[in-house]
């Protein structure tokens, strides 16, 4: 199945993934109709992006968001993991829910074959699940507000954490925003984290009140970007980079850098900042993975106010 053979190795519908056995049904079924792309698409995708993303998700509980039927068709939100996993397939206990534990290559095939199209991770990983890994700051846009938008306030956003000492990176959502991750890998907890977070965001919607809103009360949003800080929670979780998106067309949760930000705001092209899986898989043998350093960077969490 996989173009150049190192994904996904095809005998009929069963395939071998990392030494492991699976069974694959409905490859040729179409989950983008906009542009033909199918299951086998996806699953090969997610077979050939699984060195750099499963870094992202092991030891972490994730949400599986499911379209059997296609992005033009319902989808679902799982958060148990299915009863009817393999038995090699672990899952982490968070409250009373058994997440999904997706910590080598034939666990990403198998939750795309249940047409697992976007993989939602904690900020914590296990054991430790009350520490987080990274602050995160989710940008929203409001209608006119766009992705372009979302740069403009990632950059700011940026200069503030840069005045803190802290460094941080950026990746777009796949769907309308982006996301911006500051590291930690310290004895941290969420309330520390999530209290940066709210204070940073409020410090930067005093400065910009006329691009930027920190509540989600919808009939502030208009033409505005959310920062919402609130996903700094223990039960929250964000789109994990390289997660494809059920977008209209296929589009992936990409890292990108500063300088693309700013290259794009100068160009007034928010189509800078989209890209698709084979985009984002060259991407990759370019320039490899843009979000390791987020799993390897220890920061200390100042207190503000």
């Amino acid at each position: 199945m996989s173009r150049d053979g190192r994904g996904v190795s095809r005998q009929g519908r069963s395939v071998e993934v990392g030494g492991r056995t699976l069974d694959l049904g409905n490859l040729d079924k179409v989950l983008w109709p906009a542009t033909g792309f199918t299951k086998g698409q996806m699953v090969d995708y997610y077979a050939r992006v699984a060195p750099v993303m499963l870094p992202h998700l092991a030891a972490r509980p994730v949400t599986l968001r499911r379209w059997p039927d296609g992005v033009e068709a319902g989808s679902f939100f799982e958060k148990n993991c299915p009863s009817h996993r393999p038995a090699w397939l672990p899952t982490i206990e968070l409250g009373e829910v058994a997440y999904c534990s997706l910590a080598e290559p034939a666990a990403l095939v198998w939750t795309a074959n249940l047409a697992a199209i976007e993989l939602h991770p904690t900020l914590a990983s296990a054991p430790e699940l009350g520490r987080p890994r990274a602050v995160v700051f989710d940008l929203d846009p409001g209608e006119p507000a766009d992705l372009l938008s979302c740069a403009r306030v990632a950059l700011v956003l940026r200069g503030a954490l840069d005045h803190l000492g802290l460094v941080s990176w950026a990746k777009t959502s796949g769907s309308k925003g982006l996301q911006l991750y500051v590291p930690t890998n310290t004895a941290v907890g969420f309330e520390e984290t999530r209290d940066l977070a709210f204070r940073l965001a409020r410090l930067v919607e005093a400065a910009h009140p006329e691009l930027v809103v920190t509540t989600a009360e919808r009939r502030l949003r208009t033409g505005k970007v959310l920062i919402d800080w609130a996903q700094n929670h223990p039960s929250r979780t964000t789109v994990c980079v390289y997660s494809l998106r059920a977008w209209a067309t296929p589009s992936v949760s990409t890292p990108v850098g500063w300088d693309e930000l700013e290259a794009a705001l100068e160009d007034g092209d928010r189509g800078r900042l989209r890209f698709s899986p084979d985009e984002v898989l060259r991407r990759i043998e370019r320039r490899g993975d843009l979000m390791a350093p987020v799993l390897e960077v220890s920061q200390e969490i100042p207190r503000l106010g």
